[in-house]
This record gives structure tokens, C-alpha cells and sequence, in this order.
């Protein structure tokens, strides 16, 4: 029977080791501090940019909301990030995308500084994680890591195969996965006969962004599926074509009109070995990982 994996569960119990490492580093007058910079009124980018600032109050780590009105330029947020790197007492930049049309984002995020880049979206640090060099890592790939290890699943010598090619979460988790010794496929939407391929994989990620794409067919039996994916779907036949027969999906579809589906079609989850479901899985790790990171910023620039 395939196993669920707990990603809220992990998520917790990184967070507790994240408290207790602020604790220490308190004890030598360190305090590691995270600014989270959001503009304008996008309510998931709120929500979430606020579940951000509420878990550093509860681990001990100091957090500065900075919130740029949606008129905001390209060189006024240049000017911000600018400040935001000299302040001592700030050893993590998250600057919450997307952005407003007008910003450029890439520029801008080449602008913080690889120090407190604790998205890990920095060329820098792209290039230190390429080399197997110590870097800060994008967080939903490390919190993938994190899920492997703590589960008890092999990473060293195992086939991998990687369904999507971002630079958030397909490129940097590919590196990871192959600084661990497993050998490593990327797939993208170009890539011919994707079910040849992914029926290869002993460690399956899918995070290209559309709802159910790999399907049962797709999958190795007893492989470890990493499903990134959140889709919001509100039709009801694509409701159907997911979650017919699931009685408590029925009762929330209903009464919220949505829910969320990951990359990979349920039904394929029952042919793993392993899997992440979604919602539980792999989302609830990003938070704790970028907390994770504010801290290794702060140990990081003080030579700890």
C-alpha cells in the first residue's frame, strides 16, 4: 500500500529545530532577522506574506513588513533592496512575486544581495548550488530533500526523473537530487513519449504546472512520487475526472465550488511506494525552509 507522506508533520518538526537553533544563537546575541517585501493588494500573496511574518514571531526570528505601493518603480524597489542589504540586523531579503508589470523583476532580483538570499534565486547562488558549493537553495527544493531524508528514502543511485524545468523548483531540485549522488532526467513539454521516461523513475517530481498530467500509466510501481503541483480546479469535469467516488472531495468541492489537484493524478498515488498528496505534502515545507534558510543566512555572514 502506498505510503503518504507528511509534509506538515516534517514542516513542524523542522520549524522546532529552527526555534532551538534561534535559541542558541541568542545566547551568543544573535538574532536572525528576515524583511519580506510585498506590493500591492494580491490576496494569496497577503495570505501567504503573512504566514510568513506570524512563523518568524513564533520561532524567535525578527521580521520587518515592508509594503511598496502597486505605483512602486523598478528604481524605488532597486533603492529598497539597496537598504535592505547594508541593514546588519537583516540576514534574509524575501521580495513576494509576482510583481507589478512595471518592476523588473529579474534585475530586481539579481539586485538583493547573495548573502540574504534566501529564496536562493540569485545567479550566485544558482551557480555555488550547480558546483556543489554551500549556497542558499530555493526553498520548495530543499523541503523535497528534507521529505526524502526524513522519510527514510534512498536518494544515492537512484533514477530520478524531474518533470518541469524552472528555476524555482525543476533546475534547482534536479541539482540537489544529483549533489546526492542520483542520477537525474529533466523533463518539459518538449520532451517526446514523457511516459517512457517517467515510468523510468525511482524518485518522481512533477512540477510543471498542470492539473493530473502524469497519470497511473506513467508511473514505475513502488516509485517515490514528489508532487509540486497545486491547481486550483472549479469545473466539474475535471472535478469527475479526478476525485469521482471521493466522498469527502464531493462534500468540499460543493461547498466551496474549487479544490486543488496536484501534477499527477490521484489515482496514480495508489501504484507508489511513497508519495506527497496535495494539500500536505510538499506545500507546507516552503515556510519552514525559508525560516530554515533566514537562520544558515544569519550563521552564514557572521563566520558561525
Amino acid at each position: 500500500m502506498a505510503r503518504a507522506l507528511d509534509g506538515a508533520a516534517i514542516a513542524a518538526a523542522i520549524k522546532a529545530e529552527v526555534a532551538e537553533e534561534v535559541k542558541r544563537l541568542a545566547a551568543r546575541g544573535v538574532r536572525p532577522g528576515l524583511a519580506a517585501v510585498l506590493v500591492g493588494h494580491i490576496p494569496a500573496s497577503e495570505m501567504y506574506v503573512r504566514s510568513k511574518v506570524q512563523t518568524c514571531g513564533e520561532l524567535g526570528l525578527y521580521s520587518d513588513l515592508i509594503a511598496p505601493p502597486e505605483t512602486v518603480t523598478t528604481e524605488e524597489m532597486m533603492d529598497l533592496v539597496a537598504s535592505l542589504n547594508d541593514r546588519d540586523e537583516i540576514d534574509g531579503i524575501l521580495v513576494q512575486l509576482p510583481l507589478p508589470k512595471q518592476v523588473d523583476t529579474k534585475a530586481l532580483l539579481d539586485r538583493v544581495s547573495p548573502a540574504k538570499d534566501v529564496d536562493g534565486f540569485h545567479p550566485v547562488n544558482a551557480g555555488k548550488l550547480q558546483a556543489g558549493r554551500p549556497a542558499l537553495a530555493p526553498c520548495t527544493p530543499e523541503g523535497i530533500i528534507e521529505i526524502l531524508d526524513r522519510s527514510g528514502i534512498a536518494i544515492e543511485g537512484q533514477r530520478a526523473v524531474v518533470v518541469g524545468r524552472s528555476d524555482i523548483v525543476g533546475k534547482p531540485v534536479a541539482m540537489l537530487l544529483l549533489n546526492r549522488h542520483a542520477t537525474v532526467t529533466i523533463c518539459h513539454s518538449k520532451t517526446r513519449d514523457l511516459g517512457a521516461v517517467t515510468r523510468e523513475a525511482d524518485i518522481l517530481v512533477a512540477a510543471i504546472g498542470r492539473a493530473g498530467l502524469i497519470t497511473p500509466e506513467m508511473v514505475k510501481p513502488g516509485a517515490t512520487i514528489v508532487d509540486v503541483g497545486i491547481n486550483r480546479i472549479t469545473e466539474q469535469a475535471d472535478f469527475d475526472r479526478f476525485f469521482a467516488g471521493n466522498a469527502k472531495r464531493t462534500e468540499s468541492f460543493a461547498k466551496r465550488g474549487s479544490t486543488i489537484v496536484g501534477d499527477v493524478h490521484p489515482r496514480a498515488y495508489e501504484l507508489a511506494g511513497a508519495y506527497t498528496p496535495v494539500p500536505g505534502g510538499v506545500g507546507p515545507l516552503t515556510i519552514a525552509m525559508l525560516m530554515s534558510n533566514t537562520v544558515r543566512a544569519a550563521k552564514m555572514r557572521r563566520g558561525l
